[in-house]
């Protein structure tokens, strides 16, 4: 495609295209490195790696041969970054750890980047705690992982717990504990808090624990077999019955884990297909000779980019902050496999194996994961498509332009005014985009408790008052940039009826956005589901047809907007609740504070103690004695 000799030029006549790419190859050396091409208002178009700066960027320069994405990429760049690297596998890590954090338009990006949860046996505490963690690996003790998902974890401690007794109480209840409690009581735990198993006989279950998830579970197994029986043998068939309820708690974990191959004992499993313009990455998760779970991606893709191309930068961006395997397996071949087993094995300091197997165990697996990723893909595309029809009655229903790419939906939660929570979730062409809810604490001093306009009217001024100091002013007639979630809602709904849908206008009228539009969602005679009424500006109250599909999403979308903020507003109240009066005090810490609570039992008692048995705890001087008193008894001195 021939972009022109001296490339584009825009209305206020500043060159973009070849020539702008020209003039900085120039000057580039020929040596690995990264670079991004930018647009005239200053943000990233793509971010690529080259063994040869120079060679690479002067080929964006060559007229013919680019696909429609590098076409349009090359004539909207105005500018270019470049950082030089020692290496191409350090430039290949640069760029995946760039395009994680910018997210450029014409890169393939990993868009699901949760951690992954990991089962800990602390080593940190007499007695060992087993619990799910995600993050960084500070504490010390144990750490087994990756799992899949959180469930995955959840399920594989309860039959842990089951097996070998471990407690998951944190240390403040263990230490607090004078009787066992119903985790005893249900045989999930030993009980070391109350001493009804010595220390010595749980560190013999933590053992056979961390052994059981290393990977020798048929060790643990044959242990627990031998003293089932030596158990029945004296008679004691009670003991033998519990040996015998461990052993099936272990057989639950495994046969729960689906496929445990027989030669492959630490590696991912990546399986891929690409159909209707869509990417699906499926990863498997194998450790100890066990599998611990499979997760879906769904990367965003160009129809340009190739297979291989998708799952190179793919894997890179899913390596930039994650623990490595020993054996990384593919589906299909990639052109860098070699360079990226390279950088992978540079950042873990040991060797990391990236193979595309052929025969044996290992084509099953990836054969597996390509088989699970296309069935997900399908249930995806089938999601979409039905989303799509639904969006589109959303834009019937209620006269917008088009189907809105961007709802937001708002609720309020309190109690009587107290601990008022706002809540707002969000919806698109995916469905419910929950990385992007929000939730507003109430706390203006003009805002009345319980007072739900005012409520509401906070959460709108404090929202779009933020939303346009980040993205510049409301642009309603902003064209689709393809798939992309807009920054700005194309329709807001609110939970309530025309006295909500007011506060909510005046508010955004207030803040220069008023053409934005707005629905009520007002729930019907005794708060049936089915009968709500919408409200609309300049328009009377009606109601759909009470199977209209739209009718039942608004219902959806207004129930996820309820349920988040009655969690959010009981999550605040339990901090609330939570919350010790002796924190409040400037020079009380945690030595000061435990001093305290142990002379006098509460912090109640604390607020009720007198000048001289305050100055009676150890620790608290008179001058602090004072502050303390002062502090629950105003006018003091």
């Amino acid at each position: 495609m021939d972009h022109g000799d001296d490339g584009a030029a825009d209305a206020e006549g500043a060159v973009r295209g070849p020539e702008v790419i020209r003039r900085f190859a120039r000057t580039l050396p020929g040596k690995p490195g990264v670079y991004r091409m930018i647009d005239g208002e200053g943000d990233v178009l793509y971010v690529g790696k080259a063994r040869n700066l120079k060679n690479r960027v002067q080929s964006y320069t060559r007229f013919g041969g680019h696909t429609n994405r590098i076409a349009a990429m090359i004539a909207n760049t105005a500018s270019m970054e470049f950082v030089t690297t020692a290496t191409e596998a350090e430039a290949l890590l640069l760029e995946a750890n760039l395009i994680k954090k910018l997210k450029p338009r014409y890169n393939v990006i990993l868009r699901d980047d949760k951690s992954f949860p990991y089962i800990l046996i602390a080593g940190d505490h007499q007695a060992a705690q087993i619990t799910k963690h995600r993050g960084a690996h500070r504490r010390k003790g144990s750490y087994f992982g990756p799992f899949a998902s959180a469930g995955a974890v959840n399920r594989t401690i309860n039959a842990l717990q089951k097996a070998f007794l471990l407690r998951s109480c944190s240390d403040s209840v263990y230490e607090n504990r004078s009787r066992p409690c119903l985790l005893f009581q249900i045989k999930r735990c030993a009980a070391p808090c109350t001493g009804e198993i010595s220390l010595d006989d749980y560190d013999a279950l933590v053992t056979q624990a961390k052994t059981f998830l290393s990977g020798k579970s048929s060790t643990v197994k044959g242990d627990l077999a031998q003293q089932m029986e030596a158990a029945a043998d004296h008679l004691d068939f009670e003991q033998a019955a519990r040996y015998r309820d461990r052993i099936a708690a272990l057989s639950h974990v495994t046969s729960q884990q689906g496929i445990n191959p027989q030669h492959v004992k630490e590696a991912d499993v990546f399986g891929q297909v690409v159909e209707g313009g869509q990417s699906c990455i499926q990863v498997f998760f194998f450790r100890a000779g066990q599998n611990w779970g499979n997760r879906a991606y769904f990367p965003r893709i160009d129809k340009s980019h190739a297979p291989a191309e998708i799952m190179s930068s793919f894997i890179t961006q899913f390596y930039d902050d994650r623990p490595l395997p020993r054996s990384i397996l593919l589906g299909e071949d990639i052109e860098e496999r070699g360079l990226i087993a390279e950088a992978l094995s540079a950042r873990a300091g040991r060797r990391v194996e990236v193979l595309y197997p052929r025969r044996g165990e290992k084509k099953s697996l990836v054969e597996h994961a390509a088989t699970n990723a296309r069935e997900a893909l399908g249930r995806r595309l089938a999601d979409t498509r039905s989303q799509s029809r639904l969006l589109e009655g959303v834009a019937r229903v209620f006269d917008l332009d088009r189907a809105p790419r961007r709802i937001e939906i708002y609720d309020n939660s309190h109690i009587q005014g107290s601990h008022a929570v706002g809540a707002m979730v969000v919806a698109g062409q995916e469905g419910l985009i929950k990385g992007q809810y929000r939730k507003f604490n109430i706390k203006a001093p003009e805002t009345a408790a319980g007072d739900d306009f005012a409520m509401m009217g906070e959460v709108m001024k404090r929202r779009f008052s933020r939303l346009i100091a980040e993205h510049g002013p409301y642009q309603p007639d902003t064209e689709p940039d393809g798939d992309e979630l807009p920054a700005w809602p194309e329709l807001l709904l609110i939970d309530g009826g025309r006295g909500q849908l007011n506060t909510v206008r005046a508010a955004l009228d207030e803040l220069g956005v008023a053409e934005l539009p707005v629905v009520g969602v007002a729930k019907g005679p005794d708060r049936d589901a089915g009968r709500e009424h919408f409200h609309v500006p300049d328009k009377a109250p009606f109601m759909l047809e009470a199977r209209d599909p739209v009718l039942y999403y608004i219902q959806r979308l207004r129930d996820e907007a309820h349920r988040f903020a009655i969690g959010s507003h009981r999550a605040r109240r339990k901090k609330a609740i939570g919350a010790n009066p002796l924190d409040e005090i400037s020079g009380i810490g945690p030595g000061r504070k435990k001093a305290l609570l142990q002379a006098f039992g509460s912090a109640r008692a604390v607020a009720r103690a007198n000048l001289s048995d305050l100055e009676a705890v150890d620790g608290i001087s008179r001058s602090l004695a004072q502050t303390i008193y002062g502090h629950f008894n105003e006018g003091a001195r």
